[in-house]
């Protein structure tokens, strides 16, 4: 285990733009024995190889590692996630290029180690086609799961460009596969132009809740946030954030952005609250391009900041 801010510790905290990269200055490990007694572990899952447009997101984890923020407890729920629970950055599956099959392999076994620790992951991508992996290794644990899913595009695609696997089919074979529930799975912000009514029906037929963008217009997210709680459930649930879902302005750097998403404001809350509400095995934040260094990059700051409200959010449950 190694202390990225034990140099700094006189001084209180350490700038973000020395020493160790780690999320949020957490210890950093790669070895399972010291995932005892830890609370959430942060993973990275840096692949890019299912893309259907932009590749680029194989940078993700790194550019969310780096973007910064001060530590302090959160200033409108007064808790600091840091110092309420035990978080350590378990470091990046051993992904490799060109070879998402075993990319996918590794992934899962990483974020296995830790829901065999006892311990919650969150993932950090990559293409949403980590989805497949992330929620099987929590599913193997716990039995199927809920699923709350922010996103521009459902996913559910049967395959897309005939390819089975994609970053557009990952929720359709998880829920296939029989690892999420239909009947307790609710997508957020769709809009668009795809999919179709092969997809939608699909869906309809498995009992999966589409949310659309002009809902979460009409309704305001405090009520689509209600709705979903209540669609997930009591039981296991994950959390599935592509930050598409944002509009492109709090978002600019995606593989497909499509305009008139949430704001960044929406999507903060409603990931604290879901994760202060539901009980969370799991969560990613997926598919951010990044299009500058540290917090000079919009798509990574604002996915540093939704993976801090699912941390304070699962501190503000356990408290």
């Amino acid at each position: 285990m190694i202390d990225p801010l034990e140099r700094w510790r006189k001084y209180g905290e350490k700038p973000d733009f020395a020493g160790l990269l780690s999320f949020g200055g957490a210890p950093y490990t790669e070895d399972p024995a010291d995932l005892a007694g830890a609370d959430v572990a942060i993973v990275g899952a840096p692949t890019d190889d299912l893309v259907s447009d932009r590749p680029g997101t194989r940078f993700g984890p790194r550019a969310i590692r780096a973007a910064g923020c001060p530590p302090g407890p959160h200033l409108e729920a007064k808790v600091d996630a840091f110092e309420q629970l035990r978080i350590v950055d378990y470091g990046d599956a051993p992904v490799l290029p060109a070879d998402p099959a075993r990319s996918h392999e590794a992934i899962e076994a990483t974020v296995s180690e830790v829901v065999e620790a006892g311990a919650v992951p969150i993932i950090l991508g990559g293409d949403h086609g980590i989805a497949e992996p992330d929620i099987r290794a929590c599913a193997k644990e716990h039995g199927p799961v809920g699923l709350v899913h922010f996103d521009t595009h459902t996913d559910t695609g049967k395959e897309v460009f005939g390819v089975e696997v994609s970053h557009g089919t990952p929720m359709y074979r998880l829920v296939e596969q029989g690892h999420v529930d239909g009947a307790r799975y609710a997508q957020i912000g769709l809009r668009g132009y795809w999919p179709g009514e092969e997809e939608l029906g699909w869906q309809r037929d498995k009992g999966v809740t589409a949310i659309f963008m002009h809902d979460v217009r009409d309704l305001g997210i405090r009520a689509v946030v209600e709705r979903a709680i209540e669609v997930a459930g009591e039981g296991p649930t994950f959390l599935s954030v592509d930050v598409d879902v944002l509009d492109p302005v709090y978002a600019p750097g995606t593989g497909t952005p499509e305009p008139g998403g949430m704001t960044s404001a929406d999507l903060l809350w409603a990931c604290r609250e879901l994760a202060a509400r539901l009980e969370l095995v799991g969560a990613e934040v997926v598919e951010v391009i990044p299009t500058a260094v540290g917090s000079a990059d919009i798509s990574a700051l604002v996915a540093d900041r939704t993976v801090r409200e699912i941390l304070t959010g699962i501190a503000m449950r356990r408290r």
